[in-house]
């Protein structure tokens, strides 16, 4: 039997096209199964002296202590004073000086992290507090487009997005009997519900159903913030509790919501474990800022008072934990000095993206740290601070470079950190050392490289 030479040749071509697509297809998969997911976690108003890891002794932290010794621990890592710039300044991985425009908002022409991870392929879903067009941030024409889905979310299931953080009686209901945002639904009928429950719940849940392509779970937390109120495993847990009336709660109840948010951790590791997934997971935990004002904690025999707010050490030292099972070396830890601006080329260094000059970033990767190499490390963060992002007159503005030792404001007032957290003694030029001219020299330098920037007041 004779088969034409144009049948054959179709044949082979259209064979070869489809072999090609398989290939293609099974490379696209491998790779996709490749990257890992990203479990990113960020607690509200929690200092790094909280953590037992860290030397704290006045809270039971056991899941956080796991991660920390079957991972790396940052030293040195340090936020903005308050919560909208850190959340601002993390997602976008920018200066507060370039972006940062009003309390609770973040301005839609910004570019993300989960931006970008979800345009490469990663399921994305945000659960707990977004803080960055709710209530407060009631500017016109930004409304629809400053959503969790615009910034990059899938998913979602949030505290405070579209509706007051407190009910017509002034209770607020970010705890027991939540009033939660899911996927821009409102609930405010779950008596008896603890709002981080329901958002652990729906985490693992999310882990689940996307365990078979990457994914991203950006997880800025509810936990630690006031009102200090019960947890459910607090004795006197009233699940039948409208919510609290006081905006500072009781202090007594801090340790039982540090032992909370350690417990509802420990309840996302263990989902991965069960599900076969920590290995190709990195799991990083950090903080927004220091611990509230009201909370005195313990490091061994030194008392540490809560700084949030404020621009010394115990208002922006904040933990740092990274775990990824089989690639990171258990119990190191690291110097480097880590900005919460880091975390978005960090992200997209550990999946293998190149990000181009146009993002203008300022965070600097700290993943070639986490698998054991050198890196670029950090000689000097800048911070640009103001709580309302110039848009309150009467807020002031504070602006300073600081590598692990000294730190210059701008105002010329330059401490040495590490002998005087607090900043009580000013150094004053004439009694500085060779050393500390030429540092205070080089952080001139730095101000001066941000000049060119607007000047938010």
């Amino acid at each position: 039997m004779l088969v034409s030479t144009d049948y054959t040749n179709n044949f082979f071509i259209k064979y070869w096209i489809l072999s090609l697509l398989i290939f293609f297809s099974l490379s696209s998969i491998a790779q996709d199964s490749n990257r890992p997911n990203i479990i990113l976690i960020m607690a509200d108003d929690l200092g790094y002296e909280c953590i037992n890891s860290y030397g704290g002794t006045s809270y039971k932290t056991p899941f956080l202590t796991e991660l920390a010794v079957s991972g790396m621990q940052f030293e040195n890592t340090h936020s903005q004073p308050i919560c909208t710039p850190s959340r601002v300044k993390l997602m976008t991985g920018r200066s507060n000086k370039k972006n940062h425009v009003k309390f609770g908002f973040l301005d839609p022409k910004e570019k993300t992290f989960s931006q970008v991870l979800r345009k490469e392929g990663y399921a994305t879903m945000i659960a707990g507090k977004w803080q960055l067009n709710g209530a407060e941030a009631k500017l016109k024409g930004y409304q629809n487009l400053s959503r969790p889905n615009h910034f990059g979310f899938d998913e979602f299931i949030l505290w405070q997005l579209s509706t007051s953080g407190r009910d017509s009686t002034g209770r607020d209901k970010r705890y027991v009997n939540p009033r939660i945002n899911i996927n821009g639904e409102v609930y405010e009928d779950n008596q008896g519900k603890y709002s981080v429950d329901m958002m652990v719940n729906y985490i693992n849940d999310f882990i689940e159903r996307k365990k078979n392509q990457p994914f991203l779970v950006y997880y800025p937390m509810i936990l630690t913030h006031c009102p200090f109120d019960p947890t459910p495993h607090s004795k006197d847990w009233d699940p039948t509790d409208l919510g609290s009336k006081s905006y500072k709660g009781n202090a007594k109840y801090f340790g039982d919501m540090v032992s909370y948010m350690d417990f509802s951790i420990g309840r996302i590791v263990k989902q991965l474990d069960q599900l076969g997934l920590r290995e190709n997971t990195i799991i990083l935990f950090t903080g927004d800022n220091g611990t509230d004002l009201p909370i005195v904690s313990m490091m061994d025999n030194t008392p540490v008072v809560g700084g949030k707010g404020s621009t010394t050490d115990n208002g922006t030292h904040v933990p740092l934990i990274v775990n990824w099972k089989g690639v990171i070396r258990p119990n190191s830890k690291s110097d480097v000095m880590v900005d919460l601006s880091d975390f978005f080329p960090t992200l997209c260094d550990l999946v293998g993206i190149t990000l181009d000059s146009s993002f203008d970033l300022d965070g600097v990767s700290f993943y070639p740290q986490l698998i054991g190499k050198e890196g670029t490390k950090r000689k000097w963060i800048h911070t640009w601070y103001n709580r309302d992002g110039g848009s309150n007159p009467i807020s002031n503005t504070s602006e300073w470079v600081r590598n692990e030792t000294y730190k210059l404001y701008v105002g010329n007032k330059f401490y040495n950190v590490k002998k005087d957290p607090q900043e009580k003694s000013v150094i004053q030029f004439n009694d500085m050392t060779p050393l500390e001219k030429n540092i205070r020299k080089e952080f001139i330098e730095v101000l001066q490289s941000y000049n060119h920037l607007r000047n938010l007041k």
